[in-house]
């Protein structure tokens, strides 16, 4: 049997110190999983030959170094997570997983952010807080459900769960952003085919129509009209656009903006629906994630509303907030919200008297996201027709106004 220094956190978030013997170092962390405790670190006691203290690694401790700034994608920090949970879950100590992690972190900023924690967690610190240290790779709700794990001394299982959630949030987002990029695109070609047709094709048909001498259709006109005045003011419609796009965001990062902007993005005729199911699923995940993990329930709604993605479904949250605080149903200031259907107001109200909140918050956001899917795939074949019949008629009526003059000559001549 061999002495083992163990460093660990007990129910509670706790700090526990001490030694004990196990046949090697695997034995020993297995051991002190099984009295619930989180392994931050295991090392074998200095022995009377004086080798000095073994890392679970084989490795000498000490701090390590990594070149820039903790950071990491969004995709770097899901997969952190993950094997992080993995390890844990396989009885590596924390300390380990941590070095394992950094040494095969392929960025520079992730490899700087698990060197960090990996410091931290060295010098005594509690995981969750030496994630605060790093707020550009753990956001809140990372950090409480971390904290959580450590007080509830489950922390593999918590990390599955935050890893499950940070996975259906970016298939979530995927299918958002497959949703409007091609709208976007679609309407900046059609923007600059209307004006390469104006500047660049309709001008050199002036000279054409001026040697006809012949009256003009009005459409033709009003094409020849737009076309002068593009060509004319180029520069002011550029100006003009840039600057509507970059006061708009700045508008869109003040209070009064935002809230605007997310008003409007919930009333618009196609994309609202859409969004509106996005932040229930969000609200609805995030939601049960932090109840699932033993988060407190007021610091939860802070989190929900934090991260809802939408200020009116944040106000919404918020004015919950202060109503479960004065000792009421999460369910009776929802009712009142028009941001929240019925049936996710009845299914929460259902989840608080039954107990199993979590539950159907789960079943909530598996709806939603069902719903999203859909609507993603019938508004791709909504638009699309939609497009197309834009940039008929738009280029149709150029094709039109520039054709009838000399179809009209040609008639003349003809007779």
């Amino acid at each position: 049997m061999v002495s083992y220094k163990y460093t660990a956190k007990g129910p509670g978030g706790k700090t526990v110190e001490g030694t004990l013997q196990a046949n090697d170092k695997n034995e020993a962390v297995a051991e002190l999983r099984r009295q619930n405790l989180v392994v931050m670190s295991v090392d074998q006691a200095s022995s009377a030959k004086g080798l000095g203290k073994l890392s679970l690694g084989g490795k000498k401790s000490g701090p390590k170094k990594a070149g820039g700034k903790p950071g990491g994608s969004r995709e770097e920090i899901v997969m952190f997570t993950r094997q992080l949970a993995t390890m844990i879950g396989a009885g590596l100590a924390l300390l380990e997983s941590l070095e394992v992690l950094g040494d095969q972190a392929e960025s520079p900023g992730m490899r700087a952010t698990c060197a960090k924690l990996s410091n931290d967690v060295r010098g005594g610190s509690d995981l969750s807080v030496a994630m605060e240290g790093c707020p550009k790779a753990f956001d809140e709700l990372y950090v409480s459900m971390v904290r959580a794990g450590e007080v509830s001394g489950q922390m593999d299982i918590i990390l599955e769960r935050l890893a499950d959630y940070q996975e259906a949030n970016e298939s979530l987002r995927r299918e958002i952003k497959s949703a409007m990029t091609y709208p976007v695109v679609s309407m900046v070609l059609v923007s600059g085919i209307t004006m390469f047709l104006m500047i660049g094709v309709v001008p050199g048909f002036k000279e054409v129509f001026a040697s006809l001498d012949s009256e003009l259709p009005a459409i033709t006109q009003f094409t020849l009209g737009v076309s002068d005045w593009m060509r004319a003011n180029w520069v002011m419609m550029l100006v003009g656009m840039a600057g509507t796009v970059i006061g708009g965001s700045m508008f869109k990062k003040t209070e009064v903006g935002g809230l605007f902007f997310d008003k409007l993005s919930l009333k618009m005729p196609v994309f609202g629906p859409l969004l509106r199911k996005v932040s229930l699923a969000r609200f609805s995940r995030t939601f049960a994630t932090l109840i699932r993990s033993g988060v407190p329930i007021m610091t939860t709604l802070d989190i929900v509303a934090e991260t809802a993605g939408n200020r009116v479904v944040a106000g919404a949250v918020l004015e919950s907030r202060e109503s479960v605080r004065a000792g009421n149903l999460l369910s009776e200031p929802l009712t009142g919200s028009k941001v929240f259907p019925p049936m996710v107001v009845r299914m929460i109200a259902i989840g608080e008297r039954t107990g199993a909140l979590e539950v159907l918050l789960e079943k909530i956001a598996e709806f939603y996201d069902a719903q999203v899917k859909a609507a993603v795939s019938s508004l791709t074949s909504l638009i699309e027709p939609i497009l197309i019949s834009v940039m008929g008629i738009i280029v149709g009526g150029v094709v039109l106004s520039v054709f009838m003059p000399i179809l009209d000559v040609v008639g003349k001549l003809s007779g």
